[in-house]
């Protein structure tokens, strides 16, 4: 049997094994391990849960020991990529606990979420190893804080989502800076024919190991699957919860949202859990990830930010409360149970709309799940699960007041009244008794009456305290009161009612200048055009208005559109078109003479 000895590791990394207690490489380790220390590119698939991280790590830092060297400023000697900020800082621990015997080894890990600023100060005394995720690796580059021409290895962990369309455009901006000349490791679970074809791109002359075939899970994995009703889901995953055989349980959901209303729901029935997904902070995270290894927390609900290459040990159960649209995710789901030769167990709830991810999820695994019944007295148990007592909520510091979004307005938008409310208590004596002025309505043309004694409308002559009942009739008035603000007329065209006068009556119709100007100018008879000098025409008209207190165009409809009159001819007058000298005769313009007279 091959052990860590036989491998030709450096001695300081040899002697931290001995301190953690390995001696027996997994077969991903001892095929992977002499092809890199040899220098060779490499791409590994294995099986979550076998060792993939020692796979590059362990021959990493005895390259590291065996040529040592001053680390470059702002730059790094070895460069791992990992798709997810968990995954980032579980590499950077593990590589940190395999160099414990390498005192003057630096290493370091970069991920978004946290100030930028506190890693540019380690980045510049330069690192042996850097973890990074792509995409706060590129906001360095663009800030010209790291520098990547010094890299002699480059590592991608989870190579098939790295090479996936989230990650391949960051790639392709990061693979440039990196010197032609180094050495380069794919490490996956899964690899799809078209992830291979991409990472041939990046790999020179290849050695491909495989320890399992591709896309396959863990054989001590039991696997199972319930049909169920979308809306039984929860009620199924609380009376699960509750088995005593599950020690610990790690629950994936499909959306973000989704992860906290499972969350919030398994609270009302007794059961804590806490929920990690891209939008708790990165502090949340990883309170809730420590809390779960700690086992403070027994259940973990998360997405598929969680199903890579989180290793935590003691998960009994892996609970699919959605099973994933994507194949390869199953995989990696339900590869954080079972891992370092533990048994454990993955049960996938299937409702009718999840069918089709189910066909792809088999097809993909050459392998046909085998189906559980739904607990026995289903529905009864649901009603007594459903009598549980509720979590008790947290308890809050003295003084502790929800945070509030300071251009949010503290008071709540007031409902509007309905015309029987409008109706009810309305007078001024209720006004005056509430401490209100009383409601003053706009005056009717001229200001006889201000509405004090009347309520409203001096002119409006209506016992409901001058307010109308209906609300298109509120609008409606509002638009004559306008219209008689300007013109100083009523509807009729004449001079402002007084109050002594017969009340006006309201519609809720809405008023237009059409229907008051039909009896005037009927569609079969058109305003005749004016003739002679529009400019005498309009002078005499405005001061027939001004004289009359009218409007000059009847009313306010516009005018028709004027024709070119004939000049008058010389040594006529142009005092109008009663005069002599002056035409009545209209004439269209001529075209333009030219080359653009052909276009019109």
């Amino acid at each position: 049997m091959i052990d860590f000895k036989s491998l030709n590791l450096a001695p300081p990394v040899h002697k931290a094994l001995e301190r953690l207690g390995y001696e027996t490489p997994t077969p991903i380790q001892s095929k992977a391990i002499p092809d890199v220390l040899k220098g060779r590119d490499l791409m590994g698939i294995a099986q979550t849960g076998t060792g993939k991280t020692a796979a590059f790590a362990l021959p990493t830092l005895s390259h590291i020991a065996n040529n040592p060297k001053d680390p470059p400023k702002r730059g790094t000697r070895v460069l791992i990529l990992a798709p997810t900020r968990e995954l980032a800082a579980q590499i950077e621990e593990s590589v940190a606990e395999y160099g414990v015997c390498l005192p003057w080894l630096r290493t370091m890990v970069v991920f978004g979420g946290v100030p930028i600023s506190k890693q540019i100060k380690k980045l510049v005394r330069g690192n042996d190893v850097l973890v990074a995720t792509p995409g706060r690796l590129m906001d360095l580059m663009n800030r010209k804080d790291v520098r990547l021409s010094d890299v002699e290895i480059l590592i991608l962990d989870e190579a098939d989502q790295m090479m996936d369309m989230g990650f391949i455009h960051d790639l392709k901006k990061i693979i440039p800076h990196l010197p032609k000349k180094r050495q380069t490791l794919f490490f996956s679970a899964t690899m799809t024919p078209t992830i291979k074809r991409l990472a041939g791109q990046f790999l020179t002359d290849p050695i491909q190991v495989s320890v399992a075939p591709p896309n396959t899970t863990a054989e001590r994995v039991d696997q199972s699957l319930i049909y169920v009703n979308k809306t039984e889901k929860q009620e199924l995953l609380s009376l699960t919860l509750l088995d005593p055989d599950i020690e610990r349980a790690l629950i994936f959901t499909r959306t973000k949202h989704g992860a906290d209303r499972v969350v919030k729901r398994l609270a009302r029935v007794g059961l804590e859990a806490v929920a990690i997904h891209g939008n708790k902070s990165q502090n949340k995270r990883r309170k809730a990830l420590d809390q779960f290894k700690a086992g403070e927390i027994r259940f973990l609900v998360a997405t598929d930010i969680a199903a890579r290459g989180i290793d935590i040990e003691g998960i009994t159960h892996v609970i699919n409360f959605e099973i994933p649209n994507v194949p390869e995710q199953y995989v990696h789901r339900i590869g954080r149970t079972a891992r370092a030769g533990r048994a454990g167990r993955a049960i996938a709830f299937v409702d009718k709309e999840e069918r089709n991810y189910l066909k792809d999820i088999q097809k993909l695994l050459k392998v046909t799940i085998p189906v559980a019944p739904l607990p026995e007295d289903f529905l009864k148990k649901v009603k007594e699960i459903n009598k549980r007592a509720p979590l008790p909520k947290p308890e809050q510091p003295e003084g502790y007041q929800p945070h509030q979004d300071p251009r949010r307005k503290k008071y709540k938008k007031k409902r509007p009244k309905s015309a029987s409310e409008e109706m009810q208590g309305e007078d001024d004596s209720s006004d005056s008794k509430k401490g209100k002025k009383p409601y003053k309505g706009k005056s009717w043309g001229n200001k006889s009456g201000s509405g004090k004694s009347g309520g409203g409308r001096s002119g409006g002559g209506r016992s409901d305290g001058g307010r109308p009942t209906d609300r298109k009739a509120t609008e409606a008035n509002r638009k004559w009161d306008k219209r008689d603000k300007k013109t100083g007329t009523s509807e009729q065209g004449s001079e402002a009612p007084n109050s002594s006068e017969k009340p006006r009556k309201y519609s809720a119709e809405k008023p237009s200048w059409q229907s008051r100007d039909k009896a005037k100018f009927p569609k079969s008879k058109k305003r005749p055009p004016r003739s002679g000098n529009d400019n005498t025409n309009r002078r005499e008209d405005g001061a027939k208005s001004s004289a009359s207190g009218k409007p000059s165009h009847g009313g306010g409809k516009p005018q028709p559109k004027q024709k070119w009159a004939k000049p008058n001819k010389p040594g006529g007058s142009h005092s109008g078109s009663g005069q002599t000298g002056s035409s009545n005769k209209s004439f269209k313009r001529k075209p333009r003479s030219g080359g653009n007279s052909g276009r019109r």
